[in-house]
């Protein structure tokens, strides 16, 4: 499982890191360009985000119709050429351009949906753990480099730096990264990609992963421009950035195994989205009403914790709800929502710094993630458990198992590439053996 995981998940560690070296740090120095305001900076944090937004669910459908690997390079190459012209910007406008250009490129999705296609759904949540695993790497080495990178050679050495990353990213895809199953969906009724969104299931997947992804932005927003500017109490200096981004990476990456082995293997994932919540809303009350900097280093430390706990359980969950067929729309659904969240929480952060302090500030997100907080306590369930059954094609009776189709069978599929019928099953309910004697021929 490794093996077909690796791949997928450095392309998304290249590409994540070249999108993170540049966060920790772009706020402070997009303020002194020329007629910048903390608002055209919160945009400017989130840009990419908002194209990433618009163009998640063409991605993720076109993957579904012409393969994985054909969209992912596509959206490589627009990532490249984004990163080479926030590389030569030398205005706030031009390098709004660039990271719009950047997040145009949005294979997050199809990678993930790649993921699903490879592994086996009892072995996804590892999966997805590992993957999660990588793009909390790529945060604890950005966080450490982006300060010092661009205090020595400025921010222009960054963009640089991601292009030559999309670029290792694409040989890769190439030349590591396997080739997924061709797989036929047989299904009793039709289904629409607006079907997803009447799951509720799914529906409140992606309300959280959008909420996440909205505190991110904001949070990368506000971070260094308290810590750096004078005005905000602290006065550090630009190159001392990494000091509080590293050790609260540091207690993400150990707080994120744990979360995702009881998530999945005890399969409470709302407690653990529940506890995620109460610390988001600790880091920001704390960020905003501390005067301490080691009350504020412990406020970014319970933010990242929050964060990798919720990153590898929210993508398993998405592609565990989803239809085999529509995993690519879903998770392309789900992060169109959560990039635009994204772009929000920036922009949110970066105007109400126009009009109000950071205390106001803190206190708002504050009381948003309470809301969160209370609604999911309210709607969110933990998903029923279901196994899968893999028996050869040529033994299945498919009259048998077109009449047996119930609530107790989730899905049925035929991977054409292995010859095999895949049958998803509610395991609680239904015995593997029982299912068995009922299709066999």
């Amino acid at each position: 499982m490794f093996k077909k995981v690796f791949p997928l998940s450095s392309i998304l560690f290249l590409r994540f890191l070249g999108l993170f070296l540049v966060l920790p740090v772009l706020s402070v120095y997009a303020l002194d360009l020329k007629g910048a305001t903390p608002f055209l900076v919160g945009v400017i944090v989130g840009g990419y985000a908002l194209t990433q937004a618009i163009f998640q669910v063409p991605f993720g459908t076109m993957s579904d119709k012409v393969g994985r690997k054909p969209t992912i390079l596509f959206g490589l190459l627009i990532f490249l050429v984004g990163s080479l012209i926030c590389a030569y910007s030398t205005d706030i406008y031009t390098l709004m351009f660039g990271r719009f250009l950047q997040g145009a490129g949005a294979i997050g999705s199809v990678v993930t949906a790649m993921i699903a296609d490879l592994v086996e759904e009892k072995t996804r949540g590892h999966a997805m753990a590992i993957m999660g695993g990588f793009i909390a790497m790529s945060f604890a080495i950005a966080m450490a480099l982006g300060p010092v990178i661009a205090s020595h050679y400025g921010i222009s050495a960054i963009f640089f730096i991601t292009a030559v990353l999309a670029v290792v990213a694409i040989i890769v895809l190439f030349v590591k990264v396997p080739t997924p199953p061709k797989i036929k969906h047989i299904y009793h009724e039709k289904t629409k990609t607006s079907d997803i969104l009447k799951d509720p299931n799914l529906l409140g997947m992606i309300i959280i992963n959008a909420m996440q992804k909205g505190l991110m932005t904001a949070a990368f927003v506000i971070i260094p421009i308290f810590l750096t500017k004078p005005e905000y109490g602290f006065n550090w200096d630009k190159s001392e950035l990494w000091m509080v981004y590293v050790p609260a990476m540091i207690a993400g990456l150990i707080a994120m195994g744990p979360a995702a082995v009881f998530g999945e293997k005890r399969n409470i994932p709302k407690q653990i989205f529940m506890l995620s919540i109460v610390l988001f809303i600790a880091s920001f009350v704390l960020m905003g009403v501390t005067n301490s900097s080691a009350v504020f280093v412990t406020a970014v430390i319970f933010f990242f914790v929050a964060f990798n706990m919720m990153e590898p359980l929210v993508q398993s969950m998405i592609s565990k709800f989803a239809k085999v067929h529509q995993k690519g729309a879903a998770l392309g659904i789900a992060n169109s929502v959560a990039y635009f969240m994204t772009f929000l929480g920036g922009t949110f952060a970066g105007l109400y710094l126009d009009y109000s302090g950071r205390e106001a500030l803190g206190l708002t997100i504050g009381g948003i993630g309470l809301l969160w907080l209370i609604w999911t306590a309210l709607k969110m369930q933990n998903p029923k458990r279901y196994s899968h059954l893999v028996t050869p094609h040529d033994e299945v009776d498919f009259d048998k198992l077109h009449a047996l189709e119930s609530e107790h069978i989730a899905e049925w599929f035929i991977n054409e590439t292995e010859n095999v019928v895949v049958i998803k099953y509610a395991s609680e309910s239904l015995e593997e053996d029982d299912l068995k004697s009922k299709i066999i021929k």
